[in-house]
């Protein structure tokens, strides 16, 4: 049976009875540009798996001749070792802002190849580059891996969560510095989350407030501040302007549909226009009874089956409830609530507003 939940959301932290968002910090609706973390990925090989590596895979043989070139041991040219116990894999971490050399960082392991599993391995060191290609991190250490697997001599096997890939939770170290660069722009940017040029205004204004006039907003997304240049002056002012309060502008009007798990989420802006709206359902049900029917002694006849079929048509009958002008969220919750429509059919009613024009909103489908 289709199983679906509807949820009814309200944007920004909620919505008062009036429609107004609360007030939120700064820091919650953006960031200052070089703030930013940055991907780090890298390959390795995992050894010390218990039969269930990548067997005959050539990036294992040659990340483990690689290996072992590291300490002097050169194997014979054409040998490529059978490596059952080890596994070639990719990893990736993120190398927040402001990270030092010696500072740690979690790293995700991932299988490469045909390895079943990558439970009780453990990674040799293996370098973790970004994307210019330099070194930013080394990586090693023993894997935690929530998944299981497990084959048995005849063929059956049973697989629980994900085994080939894992953790290692601080098993990298940064080896190098990122600079973020703040300290000797020409000035200091800030930017929205989501674009919209209500709240980037009314952020520019906070700043002003506090500050002085020295906040500029240059579009949708980015507020310009003009600073001094020197790290400690900057980061005392950025600290002050990420904690100043701002009431953020009421989300566009957005009606979310996923599809596949029959999720439906209306924000609070969400209003329709007069419109009246009738809604059912048509079921369509057939009966089959066969019956055998037995020839009489001594005939001539044959065992027979009599095909018996029985057509019943079932209409629910709901009544048309109509929508006044400025409808809001409350009152699309209770007239679904009174007809009793299931998220099916409230997805196809709303469908069906916005292309009578009636709702005036997004409506996305997941």
């Amino acid at each position: 049976m289709f199983r679906s939940i509807i949820i009814f959301a309200l944007c920004f932290a909620g919505f008062s009875a009036n429609g107004a968002a609360h007030a939120t910090r700064i820091k919650d609706v953006g960031t200052f540009q070089g703030l930013r973390s940055n991907q780090l990925t890298g390959y390795g090989i995992v050894v010390g798996l218990a039969g269930t590596g990548d067997d005959s895979l050539e990036y294992s043989s040659y990340g483990m001749k690689g290996v072992a070139s590291r300490f002097g041991l050169q194997l014979p040219p054409g040998v490529n070792p059978a490596l059952k116990n080890a596994a070639a894999v990719m990893l990736t971490a993120e190398l927040p802002p402001f990270a030092k050399p010696g500072q740690r960082l979690d790293v995700t392991i991932s299988a490469l190849g045909k390895a079943k599993s990558i439970r009780g391995g453990t990674l040799v060191m293996a370098p973790l580059l970004g994307a210019d290609g330099q070194i930013y991190a080394m990586a090693q250490g023993n894997l935690a891996v929530g998944g299981l697997g497990i084959d048995a001599a005849d063929g059956s096997k049973i697989t629980i969560n994900v085994p080939t890939a894992g953790r290692i939770p601080g098993g990298a170290s940064v080896e190098r510095a990122v600079d973020a660069g703040f300290a000797t722009t020409p000035q200091l940017r800030f930017d929205l989350a989501d674009a919209d040029l209500t709240t980037v205004r009314r952020v520019a204004a906070a700043i002003n407030a506090k500050l002085g006039s020295v906040a500029h907003a240059i579009d949708a997304t980015t507020v310009a501040i003009d600073a001094a240049q020197g790290a400690e002056y900057r980061i005392a002012m950025m600290s002050q302007i990420e904690n100043l309060l701002v009431d953020p502008a009421e989300a566009a009007a957005r009606v979310v549909v996923n599809a596949r798990t029959g999720t439906v989420v209306i924000n609070g802006a969400v209003r329709i226009s007069p419109v009246a709206i009738t809604h059912g359902k048509m079921t369509v049900r057939v009966d089959e009874a066969p019956k055998v029917v037995q020839p009489a002694p001594f005939s001539q006849g044959r065992t027979a089956i009599e095909q018996k079929s029985a057509i019943s048509v079932d209409q629910e009958r709901n009544p048309m409830f109509e929508f006044e002008p400025g409808a809001s969220l409350s009152d699309i919750v209770k007239s679904v609530n009174a007809i009793g429509a299931t998220p099916g059919d409230l997805v196809a009613i709303l469908e069906a507003l916005k292309e009578a024009g009636a709702m005036k909103a997004d409506l996305v489908v997941l």
